[in-house]
């Protein structure tokens, strides 16, 4: 039997409901990460969310997503809606991230 890998975030469902494409950070404004683990790139109808680290890819591999998620050239392809949890829980595990 094939056990299915249960993700702490979901990045799509096969409905669609358009959202806020803003992250709410908290911060003013953003500054530039020198060396960040993962960025998230604002398409406006989608977010990719890239790993450039090590970190970051092991990371998204261990909580988010599953064998369904759909990937762009190596970036996870988001619904606007899913995008601030990951934020905040990549925060949260002490990686470096992008906006």
């Amino acid at each position: 039997m094939a056990s299915t890998k249960l993700s702490r975030y979901n990045c799509g469902s096969k409905k669609s409901h358009h959202g806020d494409s803003r992250i709410e950070t908290g911060a003013q404004q953003e500054r530039p990460v020198p060396n960040p683990d993962l960025v998230f790139e604002n398409h406006f109808s989608l977010f990719l969310i890239r790993p450039v680290s090590p970190a970051g890819q092991s990371w998204l591999d261990e909580n988010v997503g599953d064998s369904e998620t759909l990937t762009f050239g190596g970036a996870i392809v988001c619904e606007p809606r899913y995008v601030e949890p990951i934020y905040f829980g990549a925060v949260q595990a002490g990686l470096a991230v992008q906006s």
